[in-house]
């Protein structure tokens, strides 16, 4: 109203008749003008938009405190060190990883977009990439190693509560899968396995052994070495709880090591190899009511130099396929479709690599160093782990890839990321619902 006199306030009318028309008209387009400001005011603010953007949002999962006590206590990590510490180092390679950018140069420009925002990231400045590529050179990785482990020992609970335990068997609970995957590199940097088929060059590669709690659903334990390792070096040093269910393909077979496991109480499942020489000590061919036999079930011996281990050896057949597959294992007490469930939940820990490979940059590296490469690959298990935790704590299934994906589209914006992926229709039936109450508008000459 007081808009609409001063509006009134500069005008003289000639006449009363005047006077009333233009009262009337300018009455008029006040009123529409203060509805269509009204209209707009309403719609222009989105009903998820918060205060901080979405990157503060991913970044209040990390514990800002216990992250720089671990670099102080890491040695070399805060040394000679001006500005660029390690959490802000963590802050900015986790930035470019979200962002999937594929060099420096890309993490800095994008850096320098979002200039005016970087203070909700408790950063005062914008880093250049020439001393982000000596800090990937010069911090140990074994900071974002501990980092790692201290965000795993943080959310390992409240991965494991948030999935569903419905018909949920009793090894399952414990039931871990050990495998290893390669990540090629553009130069032979890291011993690597074979040669280019066509070039001849050798590239070099970086093999990650990892073993996967399968209810928690991320790498429990991460061992980086050269692409020539065997894979069957992470058995030899890992430790598993007692009663716990470890499921492997075949390339871990070794006498030694499945005898350590049956002494500590950790049941075995894997493929087993053609070649292998034993001794059989009872057998048992179970047919099926056609005459078909599903199974055959073989108590074995295996004997070599010093070490002798008994094993259970499960030979299946399909219906649907002539060929057949042979489990090994050291537990006697399980069922044979319950032996073939566990090797088939062996699968998950190649999903995980899939969901690696194909939602973060592990095709581009930021640094030729070895210590920049396994740094790269510290801070990609991170945002695996963060993006994780974010999924399970949105009230309705949305896939990983969705996650990411929109995470690298929204990240600096300042909207509630939970809220939005819940409800993501919300503001378009917010608009259709304004749209419904007003006024349907008046015909024209050419309705």
């Amino acid at each position: 109203l007081q808009e609409f006199l001063l509006l009134l306030s500069g005008k003289s009318f000639s006449d009363d008749k005047n006077k009333a028309e233009t009262l009337l008209l300018d009455f008029s387009l006040f009123c529409y003008f203060a509805c269509w400001k009204k209209n707009t005011s309403n719609m222009s603010k989105s009903t998820y938009f918060t205060g901080q953007p979405v990157y503060s949002q991913v970044i209040k999962l990390l514990d800002k405190a216990k992250i720089q006590q671990i670099s102080l206590e890491t040695l070399g990590s805060e040394r000679y060190v001006k500005r660029l510490t390690g959490w802000k180092h963590l802050i900015i390679m986790l930035f470019g990883v979200l962002k999937h950018f594929d060099s420096l140069r890309e993490l800095e420009i994008g850096m320098k977009a979002e200039t005016m925002k970087l203070s909700h990231l408790g950063l005062d400045y914008v880093v250049r990439r020439s001393t982000l590529a000596e800090a990937n050179q010069r911090r140990p990785q074994e900071f974002f190693a501990k980092v790692y482990a201290s965000l795993l020992e943080r959310y390992t609970p409240f991965l494991a509560d948030s999935r569903s335990v419905s018909c949920q068997k009793a090894w399952e609970k414990q039931l871990y899968m050990m495998d290893s995957t390669t990540i090629t590199l553009f130069d032979n940097i890291l011993k690597g396995v074979g040669r280019h088929p066509k070039s001849g060059k050798k590239k070099g590669g970086m093999k990650v052994h990892t073993i996967m709690k399968y209810q928690v659903g991320v790498p429990m334990v991460v061992e980086l070495t050269s692409a020539a390792k065997h894979d069957h070096y992470l058995l030899k040093k890992v430790h598993l709880p007692q009663d716990a269910t470890l499921a492997m393909d075949r390339a871990y077979i070794d006498y030694a090591q499945f005898q350590r496991l049956t002494e500590e109480g950790v049941c075995y499942v894997t493929k087993m190899k053609k070649n292998l020489s034993y001794k059989e000590l009872s057998s048992i061919a179970y047919v099926s009511r056609d005459g078909l036999v599903t199974h055959i079930d073989k108590h074995i011996l295996f004997e070599k130099e010093k070490v002798r281990h008994e094993a259970r050896c499960v030979e299946l057949w399909s219906n649907n396929s002539r060929k057949s597959v042979t489990l090994l294992t050291n537990n006697f007490e399980l069922s044979v479709q319950e032996l073939a469930e566990i090797y088939k939940r062996r699968w998950a820990i190649e999903t995980l690599y899939k969901q690696l490979k194909q939602n973060f940059p592990l095709h581009f590296f930021y640094g030729e160093s070895v210590n920049a490469i396994q740094i790269q690959t510290w801070v990609v298990l991170i945002a695996n782990l963060l993006c994780t935790v974010l999924s399970r704590m949105i009230k309705r299934h949305v896939s990983f890839s969705q996650i990411v994906t929109m995470l690298r589209l929204t990240l600096m914006y300042y909207t509630n990321f939970i809220a939005f992926m819940e409800e993501p229709q919300k503001d378009e039936c917010a608009i259709w619902a304004e749209r419904a109450k007003s006024p349907p508008s008046e015909p024209s000459l050419f309705d």
